[in-house]
């Protein structure tokens, strides 16, 4: 989609202009990518119908930048970018993914070593000429050549939430086609583990010519690998491939069951299915030459005597055995969901007025909302003091008096930042008015596990803090996890009362699902939040139910699942002994 190469394009020149120290601008432009990546639909169709005054109508785009959109639609190009870049000719993408590198210390890398690339950058930290440069040392150094070793352990595999708007809108351009009688995405999307390798979408149809024709031809296809009658491949201008595979409706649920996965559980499968005297393949489920099932997946396990295990927690991790047994839990499902408590309004930066997210949540069914804009620490994203919370009350209260009819109401909660020590960044007395206190670690991630399970355990005894937002503070595929003690969060979460957060953005995805199941095995309880900075992040709460699947979480294991009436017990619990 152009929205997210355009967004590309916007954070560099954010990043570019950061480090020339021009004001302001950075944060329009970082605002403006944040908003078309919020797009369901492509600024290629908002322009066609309605020119550069609709681009001036997306939230977060003025005048300027829908010339530069603009600008770029007609040519492919944008004259202020390709300027700027003459200015740092280097690969700030791939540079800024290694961890502790922002544009400014990327600048001075180049101006100091004419490093360009990760390449450059690896040679100089191997020779020891990072660790000269003031600013920088021997730690840092260190740390520069784990952050690429990271990097490099990653290559091959796409995050989930990159490819996941992508996958869906090609599904849907399938879909529509009248040729097309079934269709569904497999393998580790379906699966929906946080990275992906190669694309894979089963179809029946009547036409596989046709079928073939047009995903071929999809937007944003730039190689095709190869085209047969059953199995067509294709590259993506991402950086994935896709591939397209035909089936007979005999045999769709049999080649769902196959192709989804994983290896490991189909292994399990196939021998409970020899254990009875048959035959599990991708064409169906034999009894000597008789296929016996393979239409669906459900009678598939059925003829197997299982119960249907969730695609997302098929990893031979004890599911098999549990649905032999027919005991498999009933996992949480995004219409339990009732309402997201991190989302950031244009108070702290953000795009939208707590109004349009109000309105947006009402339009998702949700029956609250919980706005939780950062506090003063993180001047970066306009964190609120003592004071702005106060306003933003005002506006809140306002609000719930003109919802309270419908039945809707809004939470005034903040994401506070867990400082060093573990104290947080704004007084008790400011916290003790609001309804919910989420904290977070947004700095000094490389403290010892000692030190940073002591913080967070510190964070957590304050009895105004009621989540914990983001556990790990990994970034898929940028920064790992920060070394911690999860047992004993675990045992404090569980002794405190505080909530651990899954975290829906889609470079997130936090917590990890072996701790989401440890939470669920412990009795922890956890919320799915999609930590929005644009109306349209709401949606990632599908990313984070199905991470919390993975996970094997329950209904009742979420406490976004709960009304309103039973969310305020919850704030409520937490803060019994705050006096």
């Amino acid at each position: 989609m152009n929205n997210s190469e355009i967004a590309k394009i916007f954070r560099e020149i954010a990043d570019i202009l950061e480090v020339r120290e021009i004001p302001h601008k950075p944060q329009a432009y970082r605002r403006a990518a944040l908003a078309l990546e919020g797009l369901e639909e492509d600024v290629a169709d908002i322009y066609a119908k309605g020119g550069k005054r609709a681009l001036e109508e997306i939230p977060g785009i003025g005048k300027s930048l829908a010339e530069k959109i603009e600008e770029f639609l007609l040519s492919g190009k944008i004259k202020k970018y390709e300027e700027l870049k003459k200015e740092l000719p280097v690969n700030l993408e791939e540079l800024t993914q290694v961890e502790g590198l922002g544009p400014k210390r990327v600048y001075v890398l180049y101006k100091k070593l004419g490093i360009k690339n990760l390449e450059d950058l690896e040679k100089a930290a191997k020779e020891h000429k990072i660790a000269k440069l003031e600013g920088f040392g021997p730690k840092s150094e260190e740390n520069i050549l784990q952050g690429i070793e990271f990097l490099k352990k990653s290559k091959g595999r796409i995050p989930l939430g990159v490819v996941y708007p992508i996958v869906q809108k090609v599904k849907k351009v399938l879909s529509n086609l009248k040729e097309v009688k079934k269709i569904e995405v497999v393998g580790s999307f379906r699966r929906r583990k946080e990275t992906v390798g190669d694309i894979d979408i089963l179809v029946v149809t009547s036409n596989p010519e046709k079928v073939m024709d047009v995903f071929c031809s999809l937007e944003g296809v730039v190689k095709v690998w190869g085209r047969g009658p059953k199995k067509a491949s294709v590259h993506m201008k991402e950086g994935f491939d896709m591939d397209l595979r035909v089936t007979d409706k005999e045999s769709f649920g049999a080649s769902l069951q196959y192709f989804t996965g994983s290896k490991a559980h189909n292994i399990a499968v196939r021998k409970i299915a020899i254990s009875k005297g048959l035959k599990l393949n991708e064409y169906g489920l034999f009894k000597g030459e008789k296929k016996i099932a393979g239409a669906t997946e459900e009678e598939i396990y059925q003829k197997l005597g299982m119960q249907v295990p969730p695609p997302e927690i098929r990893e031979d991790q004890g599911e098999v055995e549990l649905a032999l047994k027919h005991q498999l839990p009933k996992l949480v499902e995004l219409k339990d969901i009732k309402g997201d408590l991190h989302v950031h309004s244009n108070f702290d930066g953000g795009v939208d007025s707590i109004e349009t997210l109000a309105l947006k949540a009402q339009e998702l069914g949700y029956q609250y909302l919980g706005i939780s804009d950062h506090t003063k620490f993180l001047r970066i994203e306009r964190g609120l003091d003592e004071k702005q919370l106060e306003e933003e009350r005002k506006e809140i209260d306002k609000l719930n008096l003109k919802f309270k009819k419908i039945g809707f109401k809004i939470f005034q909660g903040a994401e506070v930042n867990i400082l060093r020590d573990g104290t947080l960044d704004i007084s008790d007395k400011a916290l003790a008015k609001l309804d919910y206190v989420i904290a977070g670690v947004h700095s000094n991630f490389n403290m010892s596990e000692k030190e940073m399970t002591a913080r967070i355990k510190r964070a957590m005894k304050n009895p105004y803090v009621t989540i914990i937002a983001h556990p790990t503070g990994r970034l898929i595929q940028k920064r790992e996890s920060y070394n911690f003690d999860f047992e004993e969060i675990l045992k404090t979460a569980k002794a405190t009362n505080t909530i651990l957060e899954i975290n829906s953005s889609p470079e997130r995805l936090d917590l990890p699902d072996k701790y989401i199941r440890f939470c669920v095995e412990q009795g922890v309880k956890l919320v799915i939040n999609t930590d929005t900075h644009h109306w349209q992040h709401l949606r990632y709460m599908e990313l984070g139910v199905g991470q919390a699947r993975r996970g094997w979480a329950k209904k009742e294991d979420i406490i976004n699942t709960y009304s309103t009436s039973e969310i305020e017990k919850v704030f409520k619990l937490k803060r019994k002994n705050a006096n």
